[in-house]
């Protein structure tokens, strides 16, 4: 597999060195090791911290879609209601997922290019009264950032509980689980938080946490063996202590940076990245500025280009950005500027190659 010297694809994102050593370091068994339990509730603090939440975080060894299962089979039981809310691939894959557990689910679909609206989600959530409404904030193939403040009120009057997908923009963008009232907070190692995809984590409310004992759901996506494996050490499964030792090196680079600088850096690398995009006569995806993720910038592929030609020709000169999924594939490109990637000069380059690439047209 060849390498190239600018990545801007919108995850696994580039691992820094200080989490990449911990990787190859020796430690103990952690089922037997107190010393891995005080690291589980260290990560777990600075989860907390980075999410701005009183409530426990499980950690899960898995990539983010594990974190997806865990909740729905956590807390749903076939024949619950599933209110999926959509504007993009993972929004539609919420409903997909529920229809293959056997939930009854309804998929409230709006443009890719624009935002859910929320009294539309609230008519909504009222008329089919869920067990449970999923959101995702960062939709990362259509590059949007969905404002979350109101579906903690709209969950709650519907009597349903919210589950948020926060993969792809947790640690770069601003998450107030608490404030915005989100049962079920779900987020992977392999974006902002800049580590290879092989943990997930999961915010839960009390009122997840009770769902989660009444449910009673046993399997390895569970999410009820961590209530006392926290407190215990009594994990379901082996842990992973070298993952879980880059996370609190990354958890640590989080904290020295401060979280708003970091959410500073991430702004400024999707400013300058839509600036020049802009100068280079490229359309953004969606078109509304207001909708665009700091972590992940989308773009339409420039007329007279396939995908396929334009990824060959910059991969050719060192970068490799992102392709896209479902109905975006082959339209739509993306440059994920999250974690160790939301940095100006490596924007900068991945632009300047483009901008080459784009002088001769095919």
């Amino acid at each position: 597999m060849e390498r190239y010297p600018v990545g801007l694809v919108p995850g696994p994102v580039r691992v820094p060195e200080a989490a990449a050593a911990r990787y190859v370091e020796d430690y103990g068994s952690p089922d037997l090791e107190g010393d891995f339990l005080s690291l589980y509730r260290s990560c777990e603090a600075g989860l907390a911290r980075l999410l701005h939440t009183e409530n426990p975080v499980a950690i899960q060894c898995g990539e983010g879609m594990l974190a997806l299962w865990g909740a729905l089979n956590s807390v749903l039981a076939p024949g619950d209601r599933l209110l999926a809310v959509s504007s993009g691939v993972f929004g539609s894959g919420f409903a997909e997922m529920g229809r293959a557990l056997g939930l009854e689910v309804r998929l409230l679909e709006f443009p890719f290019s624009r935002l859910p609206d929320p009294e539309e989600v609230r008519q909504e959530a009222l008329r089919f009264r869920p067990r449970m409404m999923t959101v995702v904030h960062c939709e990362t193939p259509s590059g949007t950032l969905t404002p979350l403040e109101d579906y903690g009120r709209i969950a709650r009057e519907a009597e349903a509980l919210l589950c948020v997908d926060f993969v792809a923009s947790a640690g770069g963008a601003p998450v107030r689980v608490d404030d915005w009232g989100i049962d079920l907070g779900l987020l992977g190692s392999q974006k902002c938080l800049s580590l290879p995809p092989d943990l997930c984590f999961t915010s839960l409310s009390p009122r997840a946490r009770e769902a989660v004992r009444l449910r009673g759901y046993q399997g390895y996506d569970a999410l009820a063996p961590f209530e006392e494996a926290r407190l215990t050490g009594a994990f379901p499964y082996t842990h992973h202590w070298r993952g879980l030792a880059a996370l609190r090196q990354a958890l640590d680079l989080y904290e020295e940076e401060g979280q708003e600088a970091v959410w500073s850096r991430h702004a400024r690398a999707a400013a300058r990245c839509r600036s020049r995009l802009a100068d280079l006569g490229v359309a953004l995806f969606p078109e509304e500025e207001a909708f665009c993720s700091p972590t992940v910038t989308a773009a339409r592929v420039p007329e007279g280009w396939t995908w396929e030609a334009l990824d060959g020709a910059l991969r050719r000169r060192g970068v490799v950005l992102g392709g896209n999924y479902g109905p975006l594939a082959g339209k739509v490109f993306r440059f994920g500027h999250m974690g160790t990637q939301a940095s100006l000069p490596l924007v900068d380059r991945a632009l300047d190659a483009l901008g080459e690439v784009l002088a001769k047209r095919p």
